[in-house]
């Protein structure tokens, strides 16, 4: 059916069809015609997802006294009996490699979440994860070893960009389709690439760096790479996550913000003051909303709480609906948010 057969169909009918699409299509859809972009923007296609149960998080938490440890893994998602509620339960326990429990490059893509060896080792080898079979298969072998290792995805393929040694960059590619790996163009950025956390962001691969607050960003189309100050405050590497193309950062002081590329500063996202700030944070997008999670003490344990919001356009740039805090449930005491990431089918 073509994009103007398509655009006849009432928009019910519309929604119902591609809320079974994958959701990592919704950005190319979204360039085909306004509507196309109305349809996979609207709160109406993720109510009918979040019937289907397409989407949940995987959220992992590692012993800070302990940090060789593997990673306790957790899920939020909706139960099948009740899919306006969220179900925080214990997930799977990848049987990695021991080499990968150091600060491993962790990369989520569609129903796939990508493990890439740390900084402190050197390999070529990585492992997929598919949320759908809850299946750990090894990838094939990447081109060339490498340290300090930032990671993305644009279009169809994954990027994966670091140093071979030290101050020289390069960068290849993987065919998320062919599962291929090839040449990428090399970073024009000498800094080295160790980053907090990478997202992916205007086609780009953006590095939020672990040292400086700067980000850097790699075009993977000529390896031209530019960069752009963070705001002098505390944030945590799982605070940070793109929605529809727009960069957010939980700041200690700040709160929430969010980056206006066009005009290149950071601005705080409105309609949040009454919102009491957290700490030691994750977030990632669910069902059209950012989810925003923290841990508080409690008796037996940390408390994981969840606030999910809501977030639209308005005259100062975003503003974001809050809706109420819920308890998710606990992890030991010793144990940090490691990382939040987003899946969906």
């Amino acid at each position: 059916m073509s994009p103007s057969h398509f655009s006849s169909l009432p928009n019910d009918i519309a929604w119902e069809v591609l809320a079974r699409v994958p959701k990592c299509k919704y950005p190319l859809l979204a360039c085909l015609s306004k509507n196309f972009t109305y349809l996979v923007r609207s709160p109406e296609i993720h109510k009918i997802r979040s019937l289907l149960r397409k989407h949940s998080l995987y959220i992992s938490f590692r012993n800070k006294n302990y940090r060789a440890q593997n990673p306790r893994w957790y899920t939020l998602r909706r139960p099948e009996n009740n899919p306006s509620e969220n179900q925080f339960v214990v997930s799977f326990n990848p049987a990695l490699p021991n080499h990968y429990h150091r600060m491993p490059s962790i990369f989520a893509h569609g129903p796939e979440i990508f493990f890439i060896c740390g900084p402190f080792v050197q390999s070529p080898s990585f492992w997929v994860f598919d949320s759908r079979t809850d299946v750990l298969r090894r990838g094939p072998t990447m081109n060339a070893n490498r340290t300090y290792k930032s990671v993305g995805v644009v279009g169809r393929k994954l990027y994966v960009v670091g140093g071979v040694r030290s101050n020289e960059n390069v960068a290849e590619s993987f065919d998320l389709t062919t599962e291929t790996w090839e040449p990428a163009p090399v970073p024009k950025e000498e800094k080295t690439w160790l980053a907090s956390v990478t997202v992916s962001l205007d086609r780009k691969v953006c590095a939020l760096m672990l040292v400086g607050a700067y980000t850097v960003c790699y075009d993977p189309w000529d390896g031209s790479c530019d960069s752009f100050a963070l705001p002098e405050d505390k944030w945590w590497k799982t605070g940070v996550c793109v929605m529809e193309n727009v960069l957010y950062v939980y700041y200690a002081r700040f709160g929430l913000m969010w980056y206006d590329t066009k005009l290149r500063v950071w601005r705080v996202v409105n309609g949040l003051d009454h919102v009491k700030k957290v700490r030691s944070v994750g977030m990632a997008e669910y069902y059209g909303k950012v989810a925003l999670l923290w841990k508080e003490h409690g008796g037996c344990g940390k408390g994981i709480w969840c606030r999910m919001i809501a977030m639209g356009k308005c005259e100062e740039g975003v503003k974001g609906t809050a809706e109420s805090a819920q308890l998710l449930g606990s992890v030991p005491d010793g144990y940090r948010m490691d990382h939040c990431l987003s899946v969906s089918d």
